[in-house]
C-alpha cells in the first residue's frame, strides 16, 4: 500500500501521513483485511470470494499519476466458481471530497486488471475498489457510480453495458460498400488487400474513384498502402490499369506507376548482383579459398559464405 495523498495536512503530494502508515499497518494484514471485507463487502460480491485463499498482493501498478490519491493496497482471492478474482481496498483521505473519485477508481480497477493479465492469465478478474472515506465533510458527497460523472448517464450506460459498435469490413458485401461514399474505396481495398488477384477489384475501385473526389494525399496514401501491405505480385500493372480508368487522376497514378516499374528494376538489378556474388563465393569455396578472403572479395559477410559452404 503506497499511502501517499494530500490530506490537508499541509504535507507535499507523495508524503505518507499519520494516517496512511496507520492504515497501512492495519490494512496489510490479511486477517485484518478479511474483516474489513466482511464488514464493508456488500453481500453479493462477498458471496462471489473464496476468503480462505485472501492474499497481499505485492507491487505497485496504479499510474503514476494516480498515486497521490491511491492506496496500493492489492489483496487477491479466487472466487467460489474457482477463478481468480482481486479486491481492492481504496482510500481516499483528502480533507476535500473528490467529485471525480469514481472516475480514478475505474482507472486504479483497469491497472489491476492490466497487471492481472500482464502475469499471464487470459480472462479479465474480477475487480471490487473500495473507497474508505475519512474527510472532515459529512457524509461523502459525491456517487461512487462512474457512470453518473458523465453529462448524460443514461446514454453512457447504454454505451457501456453492452458491446461496442463493431465495424467488420469482412462480413460487409461489396455491393453495399459501394454505397458507403467517400470511405467506400478505403473500405473495398482493405477488406480484399490479402487477396493475390486483385484485378477483379480494378472496376469497381475505378469506379469509386471516378464517383468521389479523392485528394491526391489521399489517393497516394491509398496506393501506399495496396503496394506495402497487399500481396499482390503484379502492383505496378494494376496501378496503370487504375490510370488508364480513371482519367482525373491519371497523371498522378502514372507517375505513381513508373516509379514502381523504376524500383522494381533497381530491385532486379541488385538481386542479380547478389546472385552472381553468390555463385563466385561458392566457386571459390570449392577451390579451397578461405572463407574470410571469399567475404573480402565478394563483400558478402562472413554469415553469408558460411551459409553457401553447406
Amino acid at each position: 500500500m503506497d499511502m501517499s495523498g494530500r490530506n490537508g495536512t499541509g504535507k507535499r503530494p507523495g508524503s505518507p501521513t499519520p494516517h496512511d502508515l496507520t492504515f497501512k499497518q492495519f490494512l496489510t494484514n490479511p486477517d485484518i483485511a478479511r474483516d474489513f471485507i466482511l464488514l464493508h463487502l456488500p453481500p453479493e460480491l462477498q458471496a462471489a470470494c473464496d476468503l480462505s485463499t485472501l492474499q497481499l498482493e505485492s507491487g505497485s501498478f496504479v499510474e503514476p499519476g494516480l498515486r497521490p490519491f491511491f492506496s496500493d493496497v492489492l489483496y487477491s482471492m479466487k472466487t467460489v466458481s474457482g477463478h481468480s478474482g482481486y479486491v481492492h481496498v481504496l482510500i481516499e483521505h483528502q480533507s476535500t471530497p473528490d467529485k471525480q473519485m469514481a472516475f480514478r477508481l475505474l482507472r486504479y480497477a483497469v491497472g489491476a486488471m492490466q497487471r492481472h493479465l500482464d502475469a499471464g492469465h487470459k480472462a479479465l478478474p474480477l475487480v471490487i475498489p473500495v473507497l474508505f472515506y475519512a474527510g472532515r465533510r459529512m457524509p461523502y458527497p459525491y456517487s461512487t457510480r462512474w457512470l453518473d460523472a458523465f453529462a448524460e448517464p443514461a446514454l453512457t450506460e447504454k454505451l457501456y453495458s453492452g458491446h461496442f459498435p463493431l465495424v467488420d469490413v469482412t462480413t460487409i458485401a461489396d455491393d453495399r460498400i459501394m454505397t458507403h461514399r467517400r470511405m467506400a474505396a478505403l473500405t473495398l481495398l482493405q477488406k480484399h488487400i490479402h487477396r493475390r488477384d486483385l484485378s477483379a477489384l480494378i472496376e469497381r475501385l475505378a469506379q469509386l474513384l471516378r464517383a468521389e473526389p479523392v485528394a491526391e494525399a489521399q489517393l497516394v496514401a491509398l496506393i501506399n498502402y495496396l503496394v506495402q501491405t497487399g500481396e499482390t505480385s503484379e502492383a505496378e500493372a494494376f496501378v496503370r490499369e487504375l490510370a488508364r480508368r480513371v482519367p482525373q487522376h491519371g497523371e498522378k497514378l502514372m507517375t505513381i506507376a513508373e516509379q514502381l516499374e523504376q524500383n522494381g528494376i533497381r530491385k532486379g538489378v541488385e538481386m542479380g548482383k547478389r546472385e552472381a556474388r553468390c555463385e563466385v563465393a561458392r566457386s571459390m569455396l570449392q577451390n579451397g579459398i578461405d572463407h574470410r578472403l571469399v567475404s573480402k572479395i565478394t563483400g558478402l559477410t562472413e554469415k553469408e559464405v558460411a551459409k553457401l559452404r553447406h
